[in-house]
Formats: structure tokens, sequence, C-alpha cells
């Protein structure tokens, strides 16, 4: 399970209103006279710069403005002809908020459905405002503006910077306060304001040793850069010391998974006890080669899969939603863990493998084809498989309720959760999900270990199931869950920290 690091989220939502507003807002406003401009702002939300967040009146005022038929609901044609009064001319915005606030889908907005849209579109403006404003003197100035920019590699020059500021500026002083900043986009619906609910990249940085949770996102200036494969660079090798530092007890996991049992007792020291016995001291380090070997072209198939299928998922030009973003999460894991399956088989033996049983992963690999076939490279695919999706729904389930909590109950004055916040989300959210799959990933590993152990019976993955339950109950789903919880707060702290010292080495550091 991966995540990102707050600072880069933020940046993202810092710029998301510039990048909006220069696409597809600041020309035109430019191109009408600003006495027009201030004349059709002033006419149609007189109000806005004392408005309350708390005021029904003042959203009564705006909604009767916009009702011009005066039925008590604002309908697509009346919300297109209001904004187009006010210079907002995006294509489909009117249908967009109408969309987003349309509780009974009527096609309509009632004047509480448009009550409860705006306090919410609210309180991510608020929220937006406050990360821009990075001196916290209340307002922004094209400064902010550039060095937000800048830290995303996009120059922009004092006098675009100040094109930007002029076409929300009121009172003239070429700073925006925040009653401008709101009155600006109280009704432009700029999707990527959607993006608050999600500026915690549930994605790479911080390895634990699983491959099942949602894959990569970038945002279009880190796709249109560099900055995205250095930042699964980053990830990559900040998994690979994670693993190899975590490697003893991911190795006791699986020893315990295939070998411990209601008859065999194994414990966290008498299992660390039998391997040192039997291989010495870098025994507990077997199979950790080809962990670290499969991270890359999981990753990179992962990524590519992703994209492709947010693609099929998504409307064009729309954010992907949450739970199409998990569909096309579990597909790319899906089609990932297909491609590299073999190497997680091969994982599995080389960790089981007594001393000179194997000479290498090319030695493992040629014996159980010599010996077993091509299918034995697929032994245990179809519980692996299934246990994507729950480790990936819940995971993503976890993680999005956690953060809309702390948002909602925390995030009062930045949209900056900081590092504990967003370390704590992801360790119990990838927790969540590792108990929920855990059943499938002991049988999937007991049907790759069953040819190595010298069983002749191959069991089937139902079959494995109701033979553990018979003989160790339940819990005997859950053998070897210990080390492999304890592994989590280690595998986090190390992926973070070197995290952040490839991101330094590589120039991607904020």
């Amino acid at each position: 399970m991966r995540i990102s690091i707050a600072k880069a989220a933020d940046r993202y939502l810092e710029i998301d209103f510039i990048h909006n507003f220069m696409d597809g807002c600041s020309d035109r406003f430019l191109h009408i006279g600003s006495a027009m401009y201030q004349t059709l702002r002033t006419s149609l939300l007189s109000s806005a710069r004392c408005w309350d967040a708390n005021s029904h009146q003042s959203y009564q005022t705006l909604f009767d403005r916009l009702d011009t038929n005066k039925d008590g609901k604002v309908d697509v044609a009346e919300l297109r002809e209001g904004l187009k009064a006010m210079g907002i001319f995006r294509h489909g915005a009117a249908q967009e908020i109408v969309s987003s606030g349309d509780q009974n889908k009527d096609g309509c907005l009632d004047f509480n459905e448009f009550t409860k849209y705006l306090k919410e579109h609210e309180m991510k403006l608020w929220l937006t405002f406050k990360s821009l404003d990075r001196n916290n003197d209340g307002r922004i100035d094209a400064s902010e503006i550039q060095q937000s920019l800048a830290e995303l590699g996009i120059n922009l020059s004092k006098e675009d910077a100040r094109k930007i500021l002029q076409s929300m500026d009121i009172d003239g002083t070429m700073m925006i306060d925040w009653n401008e900043w709101r009155e600006h986009f109280l009704l432009c619906p700029a999707h990527n304001l959607e993006e608050i609910f999600r500026y915690w990249k549930h994605s790479s940085v911080l390895d634990i040793g699983d491959s099942l949770a949602i894959p990569d996102e970038f945002t279009e200036e880190e796709k249109s850069s560099d900055v995205w494969w250095k930042q699964l660079v980053a990830g990559a090798s900040a998994g690979a010391v994670s693993r190899t530092g975590t490697a003893p007890l991911d190795r006791l996991k699986v020893f315990m998974q295939v070998h411990s049992s209601k008859t065999n007792r194994i414990g966290l020291t008498g299992g660390l006890r039998q391997m040192i016995a039997e291989g010495g001291l870098t025994s507990l380090w077997r199979g950790n080669g080809i962990n670290v070997l499969k991270i890359a072209p999981e990753t990179a198939i992962k990524f590519m899969a992703y994209e492709q299928y947010k693609k099929l998922l998504s409307s064009e030009g729309k954010k992907i939603e949450t739970h199409k973003r998990f569909m096309a999460g579990s597909m790319a894991g899906a089609t990932a863990q297909t491609a590299i399956y073999p190497m997680e088989v091969l994982k599995t033996r080389l960790t089981l493998r007594k001393t000179g049983q194997y000479a290498g992963m090319f030695d493992c690999a040629k014996k159980i084809l010599k010996k077993e076939g091509v299918i034995a490279f697929y032994k245990g695919y179809i519980p692996n498989l299934l246990g994507i999706i729950p480790y990936a729904g819940i995971d993503l389930a976890v993680y999005e309720t956690l953060k809309n909590a702390w948002l909602s109950y925390y995030a009062k004055d930045s949209a900056n959760p900081g590092v504990l916040v967003l370390l704590g989300c992801g360790t119990i959210s990838s927790t969540c999900g590792q108990l929920s799959s855990y059943p499938l990933a002991l049988v999937r590993t007991r049907m790759q270990a069953q040819a190595s152990l010298g069983s002749s019976e191959q069991v089937s993955m139902t079959g494995l199931l109701k033979t553990i339950v018979a003989k160790d109950g339940l819990f005997g789903l859950y053998r070897g869950i210990l080390p492999n919880f304890m592994k989590v707060i280690p595998a986090v702290s190390i992926s973070y920290v070197v995290y952040e010292y490839m991101k330094t080495g590589l120039g991607i550091s904020h």
C-alpha cells in the first residue's frame, strides 16, 4: 500500500484554481471592459463581499436573482444565463453545478439544495485560499502565485501573475482577499475543486510489501514533465530499502503461513530460531532479492494499466469518481499481477527453501519448470486475484473515510494534514485491507508452496480453505498475521525517510 506526501498534494490544490482560471476564463475576462465586468459582478452579487457562510439571506438573494421564472427552482438554463452574465463562460459549468447539488435528481436545484451546494463548495474554497496564502496575511499577491507555480516547475512572469490577479481584483489593490476569492469562484464549479476531498493522493511512497493497493496518480502537470517517472523511481527505491529492512518479518510470516498449525504451533521467537538454526542469520533474507526485483515491473505495468482503465471508465473532461477509481485500480492490479505472478511464486519458493536447495533465482525457476511445468508458475493465482478486490476496496474506502473525517473536524485553517495524519490514515487503512484479504493471501502462499513441501496432492483453493478451517478453525486463516502487522510501522517509517532523500537527490523535493 502506498500513499503520497502532503506537500505535493497541497501544491496540486494551490494551483488548480489558477490553471483552471487561466485555461478557461482569464483571456475572456481580460477582453471585456473592466467597467462592464465590474457592473455585471456588482449587479448580480452586490452583497457578496459581506456574505456570511452561515447566512441564508445572502444565498436567498442570489437564488432569487438566478430563479428568473420564480418557480422556486434553478434549472440548467437559468443557471447558464446567470453564469454568462457573471462572465463565467466555461462550457458545461451550469450542468456540472446542478448535477453536483441535485439530490432528488429532478434536474433542478431548489433553495435547500442550492444552499447545501454553496456551503460545501465554500468550505473547499476556504481551504484552498488558505493554502495559497503562504504568509498568512489574509491576501494572495502575485509573488505567492508565482511561487506556487515555480515549485511545480512552471515559470510564470510577473506580468502574467498580475493579469490573473487583475481579473479577480475588485478593489484595485492587486491583492485578493477572501471575499474577492470567494465571490470569483463561488459559482464557478472548477471541477478541480473536487480534488480537495482527495488532496492526499493515495498512491506511492509508503511500501509495506503488499502490492494490492490503488496505483499511483499524477496531475496533468506532473505527467507533462519528468516528475512522474522520478516519483516512481523514488517510490520504487523506497520500497526496495523498506522491504529489505523488514525482510526477516516477511519471511517469518510466510514460514508461519505454511508450517504453523494447531499441532505444530510456531511463535515469533520460535520461528526465528528455527530459520536461523537451519540456515544462519543471513537466511532471514531469503526471497528478498526477487521481492525487490519485482517492484519496478509491477509498478510500471500497474501505473500504465491504471491510466488506461481510468480513461475507459471516466467521462471526457471529468474527474473519476471514487468507485470508478477503485474499479480501475483493481483491474490495474489484476493486470500487473497476471504479468509478474511467476515472480510471486519464485519469491515464495525461495523464501521457504532449505540450505542448498536452489543455487539462486534462475536455478529455482529452471527446477520448477522441469519438475512441475509452466502451470506451476501460476499456482495460487485465483486467490491472489480475488484478494485484490477486498484489499484495494477496503483500503481505499477506509482511507477516504478517515480523510473526510479529518477534513470535517480539523481542517479549519489549512488543507495540509501533516505527515503524522497521513501516515496514520495510511497505516490504519492498510491494516483493514490486510485483515480482509489475509485468508486469501494465506491460501495463495500454501498453494504456491505445496510442491516444494513434497506434497503430491494438489488441493484446490476451496479445498484448502475447508481443510484449514476444519483443522485449525477460523483463526487458522490468519496464521502469520502478527509478523505481518509488526512490519507495517518500520516499513512505513523506512520508506518515508528513503523517499524524501530520493526526492531530494532526483531534484523533486519541495
